[in-house]
């Protein structure tokens, strides 16, 4: 039995603010419990649901020096989905109405939570033979365990995995300010440690004292060896090329199951599609678009953000509006884009819906009701969207970055292989060439159209798939 702790600023169903939230609370629940003992542990949050954190147990407190400061440092436990979770409380920092505040709170925020996490494990009983790190939130991590805690007995033999899910995301601040937050010594910031142009970098120092680095999908992971996806780490990628992989991401195929979702109206399947055309229309009376079978639905659930490719989008919306078509958007970001996206919506009643909120059920109904979904990302780690898409039927138009590259394989007419649409070149012309190609497809190959929708549907995408490259790099590891 090996003991396996995943450690993130974020897990489902307890908080979520994207993919990663996924990832944590998701993959453990797929390994084999006779083999592994994969366990969780996140912050307490004060905005975590009520209905979770009364069922969760207080299990020990105990108080941490960080730097110069004394904190308390609290644990409770809760079992979900048979996974034991571990809640570190601390409200000073973890109060709040959201999980994440301004960087400079965030710094001392989880350079607390890296060593509570680190300190609480004795106590707990609970010793694992890695510790597998998420994003920069958890990358002084691998830092404090070679730094301090390896030289405790309990800690001797810890390996440590850093998992990036967004490498532009580095948790970068004042390089005074942090070895007064951190407590480190002065050789921890230099440039071959945790000093990056002059600011101290937590998920810098979290690649290089780890163990192994993986990203979420193995294109990302040769993406960021270059200037271009490296978010100036691309030096430090290439130089631990060696212990670096790249592992995609599962989706929760129980849950996101056409066949019993309790999201949408209508249920369906790979074998007998009647039930998508009847949320088609149900997706299409509910946001007040003409109820019509034969015009093709365009869907996009999304941050809106310049990393999603909505400046193509948006620049290309007019043309793509000249067509039959229907176009149904949700989700919020840049203020830019969110009045953009309103405006053509309010210029084209009968043809775009701009919904600029989040809404899990519609989300579901979106692509459990569209016929394509647009996702063209200017870089993409791993993307869940498109899986999500597929696993309904709806098919992909994306750009061939990343992860969207490795799960989405485009149309060949010949072979009538493909599970959807790609372009390779990002730009606006190639976008808009690349859907109306999908669109020909739809309105024109109609078995062509089918046979993709049954190839996109059967694609194994679940957690099971993923959880096995896991175990390979943890027996690799221990």
């Amino acid at each position: 039995m090996k003991n396996v702790l995943l450690i993130a600023s974020e897990a489902v169903p307890f908080i979520k603010t994207g993919g990663l939230a996924d990832v944590a609370g998701s993959l453990p629940k797929y390994f084999d419990k006779t083999k592994f003992d994969v366990r969780v542990m996140i912050p307490k949050y004060t905005c975590i649901p009520w209905e979770y954190r009364e069922k969760m147990v207080y299990k020990t407190h105990f108080y941490i020096d960080l730097a110069w400061r004394t904190q308390y440092v609290g644990v409770f436990e809760l079992e979900w989905n048979g996974v034991t979770f571990y809640f570190i409380d601390n409200e000073f920092y973890f109060g709040g109405n959201k999980p994440y505040s301004w960087i400079h709170e965030d710094i001392e925020k989880f350079a607390f939570f890296s060593k509570a996490a680190l300190s609480a494990l004795p106590v707990l009983g609970f010793r694992p033979d890695i510790i597998h790190c998420n994003d920069w939130q958890t990358g002084l991590i691998p830092v404090y365990l070679k730094e301090r805690f390896s030289q405790g007995e309990f800690y001797q033999g810890i390996k440590s995995i850093m998992t990036i899910h967004n490498l532009k995301f580095q948790g970068i601040w004042d390089l005074k300010k942090v070895k007064d937050i951190t407590g480190l010594p002065d050789e921890y910031f230099t440039s071959d440690k945790l000093e990056a142009y002059d600011d101290a970098n937590y998920l810098k120092g979290g690649i290089v004292y780890a163990d192994r680095v993986t990203t979420v999908s193995e294109t990302y992971a040769e993406e960021i060896k270059t200037p271009f996806y490296g978010e100036n780490l691309d030096g430090l990628m290439r130089a631990r090329s060696n212990v670096l992989s790249g592992i995609v991401n599962g989706i929760d195929t129980d849950l996101l199951d056409p066949e019993t979702d309790t999201h949408i109206p209508y249920h369906f399947s790979v074998d007998d599609l009647s039930g998508k055309a009847k949320d088609k229309a149900a997706l299409q009376e509910r946001l007040g678009l003409p109820v019509r079978e034969d015009v093709p639905v365009i869907g996009m659930v999304s941050r809106l953000t310049d990393q999603k490719g909505f400046d193509l989008v948006v620049n290309e919306l007019h043309n793509i509006l000249q067509h039959d078509v229907q176009i149904v958007l949700l989700g919020t970001g840049y203020s830019d884009y969110e009045n953009s996206f309103s405006w053509f919506a309010h210029a084209y009643p009968e043809k775009m819906s701009a919904n600029i909120t989040f809404n899990l059920e519609l989300a579901q109904q979106i692509y459990a009701g569209c016929d394509i979904f647009l996702m063209p990302s200017a870089f993409e780690p791993c993307g869940l969207s498109q899986m999500m898409s597929m696993r309904y039927g709806t098919l992909p138009v994306v750009s061939e970055v990343g992860g969207l590259r490795d799960t989405v394989e485009p149309y060949n007419p010949v072979t009538g292989s493909g599970t959807g649409f790609s372009f390779g070149n990002f730009s606006g012309y190639w976008m808009v060439q690349t859907l109306e190609k999908a669109l020909d497809v739809y309105e024109n190959h109609a078995e062509a159209w089918k046979q993709l929708q049954h190839n996109a549907m059967t694609r194994d995408f679940s957690w099971d798939t993923a959880s096995l490259a896991y175990v390979d790099l943890y027996k690799q590891l221990v």
